[in-house]
């Protein structure tokens, strides 16, 4: 996956179209986000680079409350990956 400025803003779509609320701010996240279920709202570390935003997209994505079918085509698609690659890299780890 490329780490630029339109992969960041195709992952940021994903749980955007899934009703949470995304927001970028200063505070002290260990994992460099923070998840208030509740209120789908989710709250991203602001000092992270377009590099630490999408690792941590990745990171994210998978553990939120997503609907595919709620998600545009190409949201979809790329939701579809994130959650491939979050299963392979549970496959690789558990060997």
């Amino acid at each position: 996956m490329k780490y630029t400025q339109s992969t960041l803003d195709k992952l940021e779509a994903i749980p955007e179209q899934a009703g949470y609320i995304l927001r970028y701010e200063r505070g002290t996240f260990q994992s460099g986000y923070c998840i208030l279920e509740a209120k789908k709202v989710v709250v991203l570390n602001k000092f992270l680079q377009i590099e630490g935003r999408i690792n941590t997209l990745l990171d994210l994505i998978p553990q939120l409350d997503i609907a595919p079918d709620t998600l545009t085509d190409d949201a979809r698609r790329l939701y579809l990956e994130v959650m491939a690659r979050q299963a392979a890299q549970q496959e690789a780890g558990g060997e």
